[in-house]
């Protein structure tokens, strides 16, 4: 039964990365500590194991289609490194009930960006150094102490501002998505021995081929109602956290 749903579990993480190109930590985190008992700072560096996976499998189509801008992509782990690792040395000495919550807010700041749809009839552009300079670090800050590949950020970002098509905004966020988790996973190295990795690993294998394909027909499926769907499973989410870790605790 554990088998069965961790491999469900997996799918829908890599189903959920495939077709909106985010939130694959978002559902990771929750789901190992509800589900499988998992601490929140044990569950925050078990699922940069399954997001990376399912993220690598999720980009692997899209840069086949040309749908990855590998300027931000790169620049935006590489930058974001120092805050990334650092966020992973700070992770250690946070409590359960902080982690929590700072978690829970990020779902609301994730669930209203997935809000804001594309801008048509504008030319794509280049992002300035700055702001890229600006969303690394962020990006990189959030993914060390929570585990989040950052996608919820950059793909309004890239949408919204600079016009970038939404099928390569979500191929773009993939592979920074891929690059975070990978960085910060080494950054969560001293707890690697604390962690118990079979439930990961299961999950990792339902989410590499799920994601995959949903990558693959993710531009045959309305877009405004995948992310209207996933953020109002976020706020759902982080709402039923920050009840249980103010509330009921």
């Amino acid at each position: 039964m554990t088998i069965a749903l961790a491999l469900l579990a997996g799918a829908f993480i890599g189903s959920v990365l495939g077709f909106i190109g985010a939130g694959g930590a978002m559902l990771s985190v929750p789901i190992l500590i509800y589900f499988f008992h998992y601490t929140p700072n044990h569950a925050s560096t078990a699922a940069l194991l399954v997001v990376f996976t399912a993220a690598l499998s999720g980009v692997i189509p899209k840069m086949r289609k040309g749908e990855v801008i590998y300027r931000e992509a790169i620049a935006i782990s590489g930058i974001g490194l120092i805050t990334n690792l650092g966020g992973a040395a700070l992770s250690k000495h946070l409590s359960d009930r902080t982690i929590l919550t700072g978690f829970s807010l990020v779902l609301m700041v994730a669930g209203s960006s997935m809000l804001r749809g594309p801008i048509n009839g504008k030319a794509e552009k280049k992002m300035p150094v700055i702001i890229l300079i600006l969303l690394s670090l962020v990006i990189g800050l959030l993914t060390g102490i929570f585990g989040i590949g950052g996608g919820f950020l950059a793909i309004p970002i890239l949408v919204l501002f600079f016009h970038t098509p939404q099928s390569k905004a979500a191929g773009t966020s993939l592979a920074i998505i891929c690059l975070n988790t990978l960085i910060s996973l080494i950054g969560h190295h001293s707890i690697w021995h604390a962690v118990k990795w079979s439930i990961p690993l299961i999950m990792a294998v339902g989410a590499i081929g799920v994601a995959s394909l949903a990558s693959h027909h993710a531009s045959k499926l309305p877009a405004k109602q995948l992310r209207i769907a996933f953020a109002i499973l976020l706020y759902s989410i982080a709402t039923f956290q920050l009840v249980k870790s103010w509330i009921l605790n």
